[in-house]
């Protein structure tokens, strides 16, 4: 019988000379794939131009995808460890085959770049042929592609390896595929592949079912917390709600559908299994056929002691309250994610210019989770990088020259059972970013000079600046990025928000109930652009509040206050003694002047000092006359 590359090549003799394909030369899925291609009007000779989604688009689908997504990162990048250094890259895509995230090598992106795999590419089988991801997608089971078995000739120096992964309710919820050239081929990789998508699996089964009972078990106790284990949900009266797929298999002819009881499957009564889960982490359970598991509760202390009389259901949690104004829809609904992502422990990224509100939306994440712990804003461009870790992890005492007595346990710690906010993410210094990577990694700090402890937060990150440039200058971790943005969302700016009025009265109200805004006042508020957003809005109302005798301010006193557009328009060319009286801005903007010269020109010492971000003491620079 002739090599598998000998027939592959055959083939591709026969569909050039005579245009059709005889279907003994290649595997059963390959030939198929190749059929469907030729189906589609597809040349083999001729490939179609590759096709991609615009940013706006793809940024959509990774924040609809966000929950597989922060399970397939996490995944992605165990997996590129484990074939590190083997020109490799791992993908991941939708399940209609649209690349979403890529982790690879620096030997892979010459080859990647020729074939057009980077986030935002569409690889389904009618636009790149027979491929690792679009046939996997189509067959929805794993497939390998192996050099020239690719329809098109472009993609024949690779060999890809997919595996689709799959939500609790059977259906795709994406791909995930490892790629190299043709030359790195490993044998085990299908198999690490096939690892993975399990273990992403096994995420989205325990993510959906957080609030029931889960169950692992095994024939073999050592297999108990492995991905051969298999997992139930149940609820507190004992009716299995969902099964996993080693579950299925270990069960296989018992009724351990949903809707069927723990007694259906299980000789055992589900009050005294639950009870005998809260005394022991272990158990032995005997199936209705006799076959004997190792079985263990996975989240004891997320429900109540079973009784033999079933309780009453509790009451849904009422919605959180928030004070984050949001009668814009756009905004409406990124608060409806933040909270929901919050109340999961998911890593949230909140982006938008300064002023946007992202500090305020910071603590409506934490009101979500309702955690019970403290609320930790920490700004990480102030962070002194000869005292990173001390101020993050802690120190004991007398751990170095000038540690205060008693020592202190770090920000991280002062999180514990809350929320960590990582205010201007992207000014972190990189010698941080490494720092805080290892930190994610185990969710354990270490004080100096002290031993590690482990610590429960939920971790949410905020940047004006623009991350993606970052990267590509070497100024940020790709790899923290990803740990860092299970969710993202976006804040609108002032300007282009449809709530102005909601926003501005909300305002008013905090800063002085007893003064109200004309409708007039509103609208000529509106008309600036607010370079500042929020903040700028916040602090002219103030101004316009201490100027203000009567209850109710009106537009010729927002007028005599402010000018129309926007606060840093160039002036036009006239002498100083035409020039009309600085605005907030330019007072704004002479105030950080004065205080960087005070400084001795230290742009960090200036931001600290007045309490505001770097980038904004760069922006006052750039605006300095002469």
């Amino acid at each position: 019988m002739l090599p598998a590359s000998r027939r592959v090549d055959g083939a591709w003799m026969k569909l050039d000379d005579h245009g059709h394909l005889p279907a003994d030369v290649l595997s059963a899925d390959i030939y198929d794939s190749w059929m469907r291609c030729i189906g589609l009007g597809l040349d083999a000779l001729r490939p179609p131009s590759p096709e991609f989604v615009d940013a706006a688009v793809l940024r959509q689908e990774q924040q609809r995808c966000s929950l597989v997504r922060g399970l397939a990162l996490a995944e992605m990048h165990t997996l590129h460890q484990q074939i590190a250094g083997s020109n490799f890259m791992i993908a991941f895509a939708t399940a209609e085959g649209l690349l979403l995230d890529i982790i690879s090598d620096s030997s892979f992106s010459c080859a990647s770049d020729a074939a057009c795999i980077r986030a935002g590419a569409i690889w389904t089988e009618t636009i790149c042929g027979t491929n690792g991801l679009g046939t996997a997608a189509y067959l929805k089971r794993p497939i390998v592609v192996h050099g020239r078995e690719h329809f098109f000739a472009r993609y024949n120096n690779l060999t890809c390896v997919a595996a689709p992964i799959f939500a609790p309710d059977g259906e795709v919820a994406g791909i995930l595929d490892a790629s190299s050239d043709c030359m790195s081929r490993q044998a085990h990789t299908q198999a690490l592949v096939a690892m993975a998508a399990t273990q992403i699996e096994n995420g989205l089964f325990r993510e959906q079912h957080r609030g029931n009972i889960l169950i692992a078990f095994h024939n073999r106790g050592e297999y108990l917390h492995t991905l051969s284990a298999g997992l139930l949900a149940v609820d507190n009266d004992g009716q299995i709600l969902a099964a996993n797929r080693a579950a299925r298999v270990l069960l296989h002819g018992l009724p351990a559908s949903a809707g069927r009881r723990f007694g259906d499957v299980f000789r055992a009564r589900f009050s005294d299994f639950v009870d005998e889960g809260r005394r022991n982490e272990r158990q032995r359970l005997e199936d209705d056929v006799g076959s004997q598991f190792v079985a263990t509760i996975e989240n004891t202390r997320q429900f109540p002691m079973t009784h033999r009389l079933p309780a009453p259901r509790p009451a849904p949690p009422k919605p959180t309250a928030t004070t984050f104004v949001s009668a814009d829809s756009r905004i409406a609904a990124i608060v409806q994610r933040v909270a929901v992502a919050a109340a999961r422990k998911m890593p949230i990224l909140i982006r938008g210019e300064t002023g946007t509100g992202k500090e305020q939306m910071a603590r409506h994440a934490h009101a979500a989770s309702r955690r019970t712990g403290s609320f930790v804003a920490v700004n990480c461009a102030a962070l002194p990088d000869s005292l990173i870790e001390a101020e993050l992890f802690g120190y004991t005492e007398g751990a170095f020259t000038g540690a205060r007595k008693g020592g202190s346990v770090g920000l991280f710690k002062e999180a514990d059972g809350g929320t960590l906010f990582l205010d201007e993410i992207g000014d972190m210094p990189v010698t941080l970013q490494a720092v805080l990577l290892r930190f994610l990694d185990d969710w354990t700090v270490r004080p100096v000079g002290g031993s590690k402890r482990e610590v429960d937060v939920l971790l949410v990150s905020a940047t004006n600046a623009d991350l993606d440039d970052a990267i590509a200058r070497g100024r940020f971790r790709s790899d923290l990025l990803f740990r860092l943005n299970t969710l993202e969302v976006t804040l609108l700016p002032l300007r282009e928000r449809t709530d102005f009025a909601e926003l501005a009265r909300h305002l008013m109200q905090k800063i002085d109930p007893s003064i109200g805004l004309s409708e007039a006042a509103i609208a000529r508020l509106a008309q600036r652009d607010w370079d500042g957003n929020i903040r700028e809005l916040r602090n002219v109302l103030a101004r316009l509040s201490l100027h203000e005798t009567g209850p109710v301010i009106d537009a010729a006193a927002v007028s005599s206050l402010i000018a129309p557009g926007r606060p840093e328009r160039a002036p036009t060319k006239a002498t100083a003694d035409d020039r009309a009286p600085a605005d907030l801005h330019e007072i704004q903007r002479a105030h950080v002047l004065n205080t960087y010269s005070e400084t001795g020109h230290n742009i960090s010492k200036t931001a600290r000092r007045l309490g505001i971000s770097r980038n904004t003491v760069y922006r006052a620079l750039r605006g300095k006359p002469g």
